[in-house]
């Protein structure tokens, strides 16, 4: 409940000293990288998480036969 608060209380205001401090932190050419290398890690986690359900899916499909249960290899 309290952190609804501390969200919805940062306006315009707000943000744009928050965005200013950051520049000041990391500096114009620091941060285009810094989002680079967190869009290869949101694109690596979503792949890894679409392999893991198509290894799940195809070895539950490959594992039981249809007909009396049994496995199939």
């Amino acid at each position: 409940m309290i952190q609804l608060m501390l969200i919805g209380g940062l306006g315009t205001p707000e943000i744009l000293i928050i965005a200013i401090v950051i520049l000041l932190l990391f500096g114009g050419k620091k941060i285009p990288e810094l989002m680079k290398g967190m869009g290869k890690g949101i694109r690596s986690f979503k792949k890894g998480l679409n392999e893991d359900d198509d290894n799940s899916s195809a070895s539950d499909n490959a594992s039981v036969d249809g007909k009396n249960g049994e496995e199939v290899k």
